[in-house]
């Protein structure tokens, strides 16, 4: 019985105890409810009220004990900004100004600002009376453009080591056909170059007379006015005062039969004209000269024939070869007439069968 006494007596201890202890938390709850309202109100009355009576309680943390007085936190008439709300307006920290940089201009000196402006004014007036006008800027442009010319012409020409009019010239009729002399370029035309070689006029080298390595479709492409070169004569007229020339080597003249074709006026009947000459007549020929087009034939006529190197027989059976390939010169060949000109002298070969041209006659024989 005494232990079921003592268990019962704590049990109300502790319950007593959870009491006390609820009370205290819920004045502890009240007091805070209370300052919160309070600090609510506060806030949107005008002012917190002031007193100096010590024995008063004018706040919700009992009396004052420092004698001094409420400050002002917040009121509807103050003027103070957002950014300093709740704090003394005396402690305020001040705006900060930024400074303003002043440019190198602005740094001058009135009077030096006032000179520079008077000085760009009177250049600008000097500039704009300096200026021609339109037509005498255009006169003198193209003035300076012919002479530009003028001086282009004049660069080309080249210095004679002796004038056209010097009598101590070689006259033609002293020349050799053969012979080997220097010269110098004086012009280039479209169809070969003009060469000073000291005689009484200058002679003729052909663009076909340069070179055999290439095609050469302008001499400027090899000479320059000018430039020294050795040549050999192959011809000449004193009559007509006409000199030709060449720079071909000695092997190629003699393959080309370059030297002795023009000698052959004296048996010029001889030879078969060109309007004796139709269209797809067969003829045999001598391959002479070989191109990067075609190869120049002869005939036995006038002049030679050209066969172009898509008419050879054995062009494409090599893919991309030279027609040095598969013509060379001293080759014998059967060829047809394409067409004669006979205006500007030239016979047109093919080395294939025309297709229009009958088959060969077959001849049977009954026995």
């Amino acid at each position: 019985m005494a232990t079921s006494s003592l268990y019962i007596t704590a049990i109300t201890a502790s319950f007593l105890l959870l009491l006390i202890r609820w009370d205290d938390v819920c004045a502890f709850q009240s007091v805070s409810t209370a300052l919160n309202q309070r600090r609510w109100t506060a806030s949107k009355s005008s002012s917190i009220i002031r007193s100096t009576d010590g024995d008063t309680i004018d706040s919700l943390f009992g009396p004052r004990v420092d004698g001094g007085e409420d400050e002002v936190l917040y009121s509807d008439d103050d003027d103070s900004s957002d950014s300093d709300w709740g704090a003394p307006s005396s402690i305020a920290e001040p705006k900060r100004e930024k400074k303003k940089v002043m440019s190198r201009w602005g740094s001058l000196n009135p009077k030096i600002k006032a000179r520079i402006v008077k000085e760009a004014q009177e250049r600008a007036i000097r500039n704009k009376k300096k200026r021609e006008p339109a037509e005498a800027k255009k006169r003198r442009l193209y003035a300076q453009y012919r002479e530009m010319q003028q001086k282009s012409k004049r660069d080309k020409y080249v210095t004679r080591d002796k004038p056209t009019y010097d009598t101590s010239r070689t006259k033609l009729s002293d020349l050799n056909p053969g012979e080997t002399v220097p010269g110098k370029v004086i012009s280039l035309t479209n169809f070969g170059a003009y060469i000073d070689i000291g005689s009484e006029v200058d002679g003729l080298l052909h663009v076909s007379q340069i070179s055999r390595d290439e095609f050469v479709d302008h001499p400027r492409k090899f000479l320059s006015p000018g430039d020294d070169v050795e040549v050999r004569i192959v011809r000449m007229d004193p009559g007509a005062k006409k000199l030709q020339l060449t720079m071909l080597p000695e092997e190629v003249l003699q393959e080309e039969n370059v030297m002795n074709r023009h000698m052959i006026s004296e048996d010029e009947d001889d030879r078969i004209q060109l309007d004796e000459i139709e269209i797809d007549d067969e003829l045999w020929g001598e391959i002479r000269r070989v191109t990067d087009y075609g190869a120049y034939v002869e005939l036995g006529a006038v002049v030679r024939g050209f066969m172009h190197f898509m008419d050879h027989p054995l062009f494409g059976e090599v893919k991309g070869a030279h027609p040095t390939e598969f013509m060379r010169v001293g080759d014998r060949v059967r060829v047809w007439v394409l067409d004669v000109d006979g205006t500007q002298k030239r016979i047109k070969l093919t080395a294939n069968r025309p297709s229009g041209l009958p088959g060969p006659r077959r001849e049977i024989k009954w026995i």
